[in-house]
């Protein structure tokens, strides 16, 4: 039986080329067996270049593009009002955000709000206590020395929000803080500010060496 043999044949609109700020035209050959000789396939390539998008948002026009009158070609209106908008306290993290004056009036934030709030800050878990809910948190540390040095950052980092958490230093290497505002027996959001400052706060030169092994 004698078998059929396959040949590859492409042809390319114009050839592989290779210039600065573009890539390689890449071409792979179609098979066709000695009945499609007649009937080459084609390949239509493009040429691929890196997308320069310029600088981004809106700008003022030049003075050369408003005496070209540029605006009367395009679309759009010539009398557009271009803002820029201040992101509110809302869209900011809460560690840039700064404590606010409580109530005794105010009631405390629920369950399900401070739920939602503890998405935004790291290595604290809540807790609910008879006094209503606080905010708890834990570091292991290297020893004495680094708690009472980690005590100090934290005073340092607080001292201007002017509430300050609950510090104790348990043990030889272990410090608990704890936030609430006692004004409205419970938590508020002054809370979750100071906690997500304190996030900040280095604390990897205080914690424990590891142990390497010969």
């Amino acid at each position: 039986m004698a078998s059929t043999a396959a040949h590859f044949s492409f042809s390319l609109p114009f050839p592989p080329f290779s210039s600065p700020g573009h890539r390689p035209v890449t071409a792979f050959p179609y098979p066709t067996t000695q009945s499609q000789n007649q009937s080459r396939v084609s390949l239509r390539t493009r040429a691929l270049g890196p997308d320069f998008l310029g600088d981004f948002g809106a700008r003022d026009p030049f003075p050369a593009e408003i005496a070209s009158g540029f605006a009367e070609k395009v679309l759009g209106n010539v009398d557009t009002e271009h803002k820029i908008l201040i992101p509110n306290a809302s869209a900011l993290s809460l560690a840039k955000q700064d404590c606010s004056p409580i109530s005794p009036l105010q009631p405390p934030l629920s369950v399900d709000e401070a739920k939602a709030l503890m998405k935004k800050v790291v290595g604290w878990r809540l807790l609910d206590e008879e006094g209503g809910l606080k905010l708890q948190c834990l570091w292991k540390l290297r020893d004495f020395k680094s708690g009472v040095e980690l005590i100090n950052r934290i005073y340092k980092v607080t001292e201007a929000t002017d509430h300050f958490p609950s510090l104790h230093l348990e043990g030889p290497n272990q410090v608990r803080a704890e936030l609430w505002t006692a004004s409205i027996g419970g938590l508020s959001m002054n809370d979750f500010i100071v906690a997500a400052k304190i996030d900040e706060i280095k604390t990897s030169d205080l914690a424990p060496r590891k142990r390497i092994w010969a």
